[in-house]
């Protein structure tokens, strides 16, 4: 038994082969085909080509009808141009044959289309024939081809609508990254099948009207061969040659058709999971009273005179136990989903699922009803869109891979007003008027412009809300206008900035520590393999940056200064400022004008003395203050009007002060001066110019 066994399997394996090399077969059959066109075909190899015609077309049709969604079948508009050539090949081999042998001629499947399916009747195949091209051509044909442009138009225009979904499903966080690929590379190569479908419904039309003049070719070709060259009477030609063609082009249209209905049905298919004869069966089972009121129709008319009664009633009798028996069917599973309800209810109580109630999302946005077309592509939102942008220009601006950000309507909301939230906290709102635009002075109007004024939920800067309309009269006077998206899509991206320290999870820090380990595994094996740091001490360090808005975006960098500097100290505002001398080339390109000069502010020694003298070392916050209330306003108010008379000199201020004062300096501005810049003499690149516009003086402020 041990040699028999091994004998089917090598031969499984030599044909598991054979089906690898499919790509070759097919070369070869299309390389044949063209052949046929030119060398003699024997009437047996005709007679198995032909058979392979007429199955290959019921195979096409019954795939097509047990396909879920019609882009799985996406070789079909190429099957169909391969066909449409073999067959065109068989009726130029056949019409030679015909024509050479006469009535010599034995291909066994074209005699018996000739003599048994028309009854050796030529005028009645002749009817016949024509009777299947024009439902051919006329009918299934037209339709098909008329439905793939459509179909094709539309696919392509959805497109856009489609890959803008996916967008939004993908920044809400409904789905994932490879979910998203999968679902745009499911819509392209829907587009592509329709797109090629279009074009291959020509070839159907092409072969219908080829036939019909093969056909003609063939009897006029028969009646001049056999009465001329071989001398046959008139009614032995006629007969001859007539019921050969007809029986030819039959054998040829039964294919044709089987292959012209596959391509109505398939692109006239709804998108579905499931194949065509289930849908039809659960959808057209789905009303069984549609089927009771067609059985009693069909039964009163079988007492109509001259009406089939036995036909009739048997249809009636039919469709009506059908109706009854899906009655029962549904009323039955409707008895078992409420005695499963009943037997739920009956059982022991459980605790409910609470855990989703407490989750909260790292980032959402929150809207009023009023504001929802905003959101919703199809009533041309771009909210969604500008989302996308806006993480994408997180990413490499900062660094930071802001997780999805969630958009859900809240009802107890104004109609109008919009909330962000991170972790659940609101930490900016505002309020907009969807049909207008904002319109803010950019010191350079020429002419003031009606609207009701407001201030912009940004900057808290003054607007006016405009018409649409007056938009080109806003500008050419000198306004900035801005829509409302924009004003969302600007007020989170300045949330994200100055909260980018929060939203920096230790998820977010795994993610970029992935996505260096590849190309810097050493980077990554000293300093996080080896354990000289966990993940949550470079989350520390990498938020100390983002809180002053230091891109992390040179991750390698930073993990190469931890990496050099952990073993003096795990403090992670020491390390932070190590990494911040490490980036001093990026850190002041951010403050330099075009001349490569930095305009600062420099601090009293004086002043520096007393913050030095007041620092203390905490085992949990590292270097903090401690001056007493008059000390800290004498401080305070010094520094505070440096920066006034900074910024109405135009400067962007920025405080220059010492290494070991810097960082407590910058913790004692945050509270009084919006997102402040400080930076320390070793921060600066050797290349910067420095200019000094105002100094923070004890005894100065005003």
């Amino acid at each position: 038994m041990a040699e028999p066994r091994r004998g089917m399997l090598a031969f499984l394996a030599e044909d598991t082969k054979w089906m690898q090399k499919s790509d070759i077969l097919l070369g070869i059959g299309v390389v044949s085909v063209v052949v046929m066109l030119i060398i003699p075909l024997p009437t047996f190899l005709l007679d198995l080509l032909l058979a392979i015609s007429v199955m290959s077309g019921l195979l096409i049709l019954m795939i097509v009808m047990f396909i879920g969604r019609t882009f799985d079948f996406s070789i079909f508009p190429s099957l169909l141009l391969i066909t449409t050539v073999f067959r065109l090949a068989l009726n130029v081999s056949s019409t030679r044959l015909i024509l050479l042998q006469g009535a010599a001629f034995d291909g066994k499947l074209i005699r018996a289309f000739g003599q048994f399916v028309v009854g050796g009747n030529y005028v009645v195949g002749f009817i016949i024939f024509i009777i299947l091209v024009a439902v051919q051509f006329i009918v299934i044909t037209k339709g098909a081809t008329r439905t793939a442009e459509v179909a094709a138009r539309f696919t392509l225009d959805a497109m856009p609508g489609k890959q803008m979904s996916i967008d939004s499903d993908l920044s809400n966080g409904l789905i994932t990254e490879d979910e998203a690929r999968k679902r745009r590379e499911e819509i392209r190569r829907e587009a592509d099948f329709y797109g090629a479908m279009d074009g291959a419904s020509k070839f159907v039309q092409g072969d219908v009207k080829v036939s019909i003049v093969i056909t003609f070719i063939n009897i006029i070709g028969g009646f001049i061969i056999g009465m001329v060259m071989r001398g046959e009477p008139f009614e032995v030609a006629l007969r001859t040659y007539t019921l050969l063609t007809i029986g030819e082009g039959l054998v040829a249209q039964v294919p044709s058709l089987l292959i012209t209905t596959a391509t109505g049905i398939i692109v006239t298919r709804a998108v579905s999971n499931e194949n065509m004869g289930k849908d039809i069966g659960e959808q057209l089972g789905s009303q069984p009273r549609a089927l009771l009121i067609t059985a009693a129709t069909l039964g009163v008319a079988i007492i109509i005179p001259g009406f089939p009664k036995l036909a009739l009633l048997i249809l009636s009798l039919g469709l009506g136990a059908l109706g009854v028996i899906l009655i029962q069917s549904q009323s039955e599973e409707k008895e078992k989903v409420q005695r499963k309800e009943k037997e739920a209810a009956l059982r022991e109580h459980r605790p409910e699922e609470v855990t989703q109630l407490v989750q909260v999302d790292p980032l959402e946005v929150e809207i009023g009803y009023n504001l929802i077309p905003l959101v919703d592509p199809e009533q041309g939102g771009t909210l969604l869109e500008r989302i996308t942008n806006i993480r994408r220009r997180s990413a490499l601006d900062m660094g930071l891979i802001v997780p999805p950000i969630r958009i859900r309507d809240n009802m107890e909301l104004d109609p109008e007003a919009y909330s962000i939230l991170i972790k659940g906290v609101e930490v900016g709102r505002g309020s907009l008027q969807v049909d207008k635009l904002m319109a803010m002075d950019s010191g350079e109007v020429s002419e003031k412009i009606e609207g009701q004024e407001f201030t912009e939920p940004v900057f808290s800067l003054k607007a006016i809300w405009i018409k649409t309309d007056v938009r080109d009269l806003a500008e050419s006077r000198g306004y900035t206008v801005v829509d409302c998206p924009t004003i969302i899509a600007t007020h989170l991206t300045e949330i994200i900035k100055r909260h980018a320290d929060e939203i920096l999870g230790r998820q977010e820090v795994q993610k970029l520590i992935d996505s260096v380990r590849e190309d810097y595994p050493a980077v990554i094996r000293e300093l996080i393999d080896d354990h000289k740091m966990t993940l949550g001490d470079i989350q520390k360090v990498l938020q100390a940056l983002l809180r002053e808005r230091v891109s992390i975006r040179n991750i390698v960098t930073i993990l190469e200064t931890l990496s050099s500097y952990v073993s003096y100290s795990k403090d992670p505002t020491f390390l932070a400022e190590q990494v911040r001398m490490a980036l001093a080339r990026q850190i002041t390109k951010s403050y330099v004008d075009l001349a490569n000069m930095l305009s600062v502010i420099t601090v009293d020694p004086e002043i520096e003395t007393i913050i030095r003298n007041s620092m203390h070392e905490d085992p949990i916050e590292g270097p903090v203050l401690a001056m007493d209330p008059d000390t800290h306003a004498t401080v305070v108010n010094a520094l505070l009007d440096a920066y006034r008379r900074s910024k109405s000199m135009g400067h962007a201020p920025v405080y220059l002060v010492a290494p070991q004062i810097r960082r407590v300096s910058f913790n004692l501005l945050e509270r009084e001066v919006p997102s402040p810049v400080v930076l320390s003499y070793n921060e600066i690149s050797s290349s910067v110019k420095v200019e000094v516009v105002a100094s923070a003086l004890l005894g100065s402020a005003t």
